[in-house]
This record gives structure tokens, sequence and C-alpha cells, in this order.
């Protein structure tokens, strides 16, 4: 890395957006600079500026209700003069936007076009940059398909985005933008929904790709661990402003801003078991509009002793099971004949068995693919099996009619992965907690079941003056709530997790898993914890069990999974995890310097 050649130089940037007449101040002021061939990641929670940082440097803000209103973003090319990207006309931005800056969306399914097949889009970028032939451009194509490693090129090419899993459609979407060896490339949180495996896998590529072409990279995201995995320098962000930037190592020996030590910590260890995770209010809070860093809390990272966690299990293993899952097989047809006789099945779960106890969280792991949402979805008949049995206290829940299930759905309830698309957008959100208590004829009238639904909103850390608010209202880690608080509107005692965490920002992720765990304690749920990251599988499970398409690979305590992994499958897994630790990033740090 040349830290003399300077690429980017960005001073004092500034961007606003309107609504209604209120002026919001998104990007506030902020200067770095960008060294050619190194690696910068910005961290921070969402709406702290990251991406608007981002487009407002492809100059992509939509305007209106967004506007550049002040500051430079100096580019100097090779051999050529220095260009402000701040005052050149939108028709002179195209060269230099997908040619010398490109970008990696957070979205790829929303990034790509669905009309048009995945080569042909990549082909465009080339033929439109590089001036190439189309045969020319097919052949780079299929050779960047082949360099990102996506499987069978030839087919990919002809693929529309629909036909393609979210990994390797974000894989097109780094072979697009690598398409004309850019100056830099700026990845927007580009492994956020995505396995750890494929999220390693992708950031080895970026770094592979960065090395050959010695392009920079801005790498955005909100968790420092995979910022520890890939960044050389690190800029903290919160609310629009900097507030922190240094070294990956500076940052991670020894933080300076209490923001910055609240991300750290807001994320569960992988080597020990906390009884909370810290949060971010902690650490910090605001007055006057002025951050200041707290005194009047210790921060204790209370944990939990391997002897308490082995009583804990053993008590919840001497009761008698609230759930067994017995050989479950849930198939759907792949192929079926010209007269509709399905020939090909793809076995989503296949064969599945396990027990879970009253009290007791059971983790469920593993990539995408590998059957753990049509598992959770199968438990509470929202998929049907082929065959198998799920016995929920004493009835085989498989062998009743939709009349006699009704009763049941009181006590099995799930909360989804995403919260925005499992809210009715038309509906307050108070409405929506409230709908399921009246359909199952809880509580005599309506100004009890409103009084019902205020004392859930508080329980899950929102206000009583939301009641009357829509979804698009609120952040996702809100709305996230919201559909913890409209699960517990039945009094359940059974709750399956489906990657309720997954989208969330670290520092909220942590305050839902808090609140699950306390909800826990008080109430006695049993949940199934679904979701692709073992450290947080790790941190709420009593058990875990790894699956690998539509089989169980290993099941067992949690703990002993993860210290003692049995199976190469899952050995992978562990090791995918991004872990942040001091002594491998100053190795790597060693071998960069």
């Amino acid at each position: 890395m040349n830290k003399q050649e300077l690429l980017l130089d960005v001073r004092n940037l500034s961007t606003t957006f309107t609504s209604e007449g209120v002026v919001t101040k998104a990007v506030d002021d902020i200067s770095f600079q960008i060294y050619r061939g190194e690696t910068v990641g910005i961290v921070g929670e969402s709406g702290s500026g990251k991406s608007v940082t981002s487009l407002s440097l492809m100059r992509l803000i939509p305007e209106p209700p967004g506007k550049i209103t002040s500051g430079n973003i100096f580019y100097h090319e090779k051999d050529k003069p220095v260009v402000d990207l701040v005052t050149v006309s939108e028709k002179n931005m195209r060269q230099y936007r997908g040619n010398a800056i490109s970008m990696v969306f957070q979205e790829p399914m929303t990034s790509l076009n669905p009309v048009f097949t995945c080569g042909a889009q990549v082909d465009e970028a080339i033929r439109l940059h590089q001036h190439k032939q189309a045969a020319e451009a097919k052949a780079q194509t299929l050779a960047l398909f082949a360099k990102v490693q996506l499987p069978d090129p030839e087919r990919v090419y002809r693929a529309y985005p629909h036909e393609l899993s979210g990994g390797q459609k974000q894989r097109v979407m780094i072979a697009m933008a690598m398409s004309c060896n850019p100056d830099m490339l700026i990845a927007d949180e580009p492994t956020t929904a995505l396995d750890v495996t494929v999220q390693k896998t992708i950031l080895e590529l970026m770094l592979e790709l960065k090395n050959t072409i010695n392009s920079s990279i801005i790498f955005i995201t909100h968790d420092l661990g995979v910022i520890a995995e890939i960044a050389d320098r690190v800029l903290v962000m919160y609310k629009g402003r900097i507030v922190e930037q240094g070294t990956v190592l500076d940052i991670f020996e020894n933080p300076q801003h209490p923001y910055t030590k609240g991300l750290m910590a807001c994320r569960p260890p992988l080597e020990k078991r906390l009884r909370r995770l810290p949060v971010i209010a902690d650490f910090m809070y605001e007055q006057d509009g002025q951050l200041h860093e707290r005194t009047d809390i210790q921060v204790t990272q209370d944990t939990v002793s391997v002897t308490e966690t082995e009583n804990r299990l053993q008590s919840l293993l001497q009761q008698e099971p609230i759930l067994q899952v017995r050989n479950i097989k849930t198939w759907f047809p792949a192929e079926k004949s010209f007269f509709g006789k399905t020939q090909k099945w793809v076995k989503a779960v296949d064969d599945v068995s396990f027990d879970v106890y009253p009290g007791e969280t059971l983790g469920l792991v593993g990539e995408s693919g590998c059957g753990k949402t049509t598992l959770g979805r199968t438990i509470i008949r929202l998929a049907d099996p082929i065959s198998g049995e799920v016995i929920f206290k004493g009835k085989n829940l498989m062998a009743l009619s939709q009349r006699e299930l009704k009763p049941i759905r009181k006590e099995i309830q799930i909360i989804f992965q995403d919260p925005y698309s499992s809210l009715n957008p038309r509906m307050s959100i108070g409405n929506a907690i409230k709908e399921p208590m009246q359909v199952h004829g809880l509580y005599s009238h309506d100004k009890e079941r409103k009084e019902k639904v205020i004392e859930l909103l508080e329980k899950t850390g929102m206000k009583a003056d939301h009641f009357n608010r829509y979804p698009h209202e609120f952040s996702g880690g809100q709305r996230q709530r919201v559909c913890i608080a409209r699960a517990l509107a039945l009094n359940p005692q059974f709750i399956i997790c489906d990657e309720s965490v997954s989208a969330l920002d670290v520092s909220v992720q942590a305050q839902v898993l808090n609140l699950l765990i306390n909800l826990r304690q008080e109430f006695g749920f049993s949940y199934i914890f679904i979701s692709h990251d073992l450290s947080v599988v790790k941190f709420m499970s009593d058990r875990m069990v790894v699956m690998n398409k539509g089989v169980i690979e290993e099941m067992g305590p949690a703990d002993t999974i993860y210290h003692n992994p049995q199976k190469d499958y899952t050995r992978k897994l562990i090791n995918a995890i991004p872990k942040g630790q001091i002594a491998d990033i100053r190795q790597r740090f060693m071998q960069l310097h």
C-alpha cells in the first residue's frame, strides 16, 4: 500500500435532505482522505450517514429531496489534473461513475434489473465504459464471473437475478463493479444479510481483486468484526459526523470515543457467555445536542460460569419436552412430468428429529438453504411436511384440522426475519398488536385490549404514544420490537425467532437479544432461535442444532459445539465468523507494513 499517493480528498462535505420544510443534515461537515491501494472501513449504526456519504461520493443523491450543500471531493486521477467531483457536470460525472469509482450496493436484488439477464447487465457496463464489441464484452464478463467464483459462469450469464441466491447476486454486483478496473470500489454493507461462509468468501474475493488491480476500497458496515478482517483504517460515524478515525489496530486496541467503545462491546463475545450484552446507552448519553461519556454506569460484563450453564441445562432436560419433532420431512416438487407427476424433489427438511424443553432456547444454525426456516414454518404448520410428527404438549399438530389448530396457534408464535413485510403498512402498530387478541377473543373489551397493547409496547422498549403510528414511521429495530410485542400479545408458551436480528445494527441487535432473554426469564418462554450467525446463537441458546442440506449435522450444548465441534461443516461455520481478535489484527497489520 503506497501511503504517499492520494486518491480521494474529501473536505468539509455536508449533505442535507428536506422533507415538508424540515431540513435534516445526513452528512455534517466531514473530512477524510483515501490513499491508493488502501481499504478504509466506515462503521456506524443505521442513520449515522454511512450510506449517504457513499452516495455523495458517487453524486447519486436524489435532488430533491437531497442536496450536497457544501464541501469538496477532490479526485486525484493518475497523470491528470485534480477534479472536484462536487462541481463537475452530470454528463462528465458519468465518465467517473462506474469507470473510476464503482459501487456495490447493500441489496443486490433491488440494484440488479429484474428484466435483463445478469450477463447483459455486466456487458452493458463494459461496452459503455471500455467501448468493446459484443463478443469481447461477453468474453470479459464470463472471465469476471469465473474470477468471482460463480459456479457455471455460462449459466449465470443467461440467468435472471431471481434465479440466483443472495450470495451469487452479490458476486454478480462485484463483477460488474470490477469490470472497468476502477481506482476505487465503494462497498455499502455488501455482506450484511449473507451467511458467515459466503461473507468470508466475498471479503477474501474483494481483497484479492483489490490487490490485482491496486484499487482502493471504502467498506461500509455496522459490524466491527468484519472491519477487523478487511480494513487498514477506520472512520466511525454517528449522526452524520466522524467521531473517531485511526488505523484498525488503534481503534481496536485503544478506542477513544464512548460510541466506538459501545459499538465494540455490543457484539456477543465468542469466548465467554454474558448474562446481558452491553448497549450504546451504557457508554454515552446525549444532552443539548452534545455527546457525553457516561460515568454514572459501571459497564460490567457479568459472565455466566461453566458450572452454572451446565446446571441450568441439566435441570431443563429433566422435564417433559414441550415440543417433540419426530422424523419430519418437508419436500417440495422440483420437476414434474408431462402428466403432473413429481419426478424430482427438493428435500428442504429430510428426516429431522429433536426435542425442546420448557424454558429452553434451542439454537438452529446453518447456511442459507440448509432448511432452518422451512423447519420453523413446518413446526407451526405454515408449511406441510410429507411425513413426520410435531407433538406440542402431547398433541400431534400434523393430525389436527385448521379448526382444532386455532386454539393452539395462541400458544406458538413466530417472529419473522423481515419486520417490514410482516406488518400491514395500512394498519397502525397498536391495531396490529391488538388484532390477534380480537381474533382469539382475549380480554372482555377493546379498552382492556388497548391497555394490554400499551403495556406490551412499553415492555419491549417502545412508548405508549406509538400506538397510532404506522410501520414506515419506525426504524428496523423498532419494527422488530413491534413484531415481538405482537408475538407476546397472545401469552404464548413457545416462540420461534426466524433470523429476527440478522438485518439489525449490532447495537439494536444487542437490545433485542437482551429483551428476548429478559422475557424468557419473566414468562418462562421456550424459544427456537434460528440464525446463520453462530455468535448470536451461542449467546442465546442452551443447546444448538447445526443443519446442512436439510439434515442435522450435529446437536448438543451450545458451548460444547462451539469449543469442540465434531463435524467439518460446523468447523467451517465457526472458522468463518469474523472474530475481531486483537492478535489477528496485529498479525495482519505486521504483514501489511
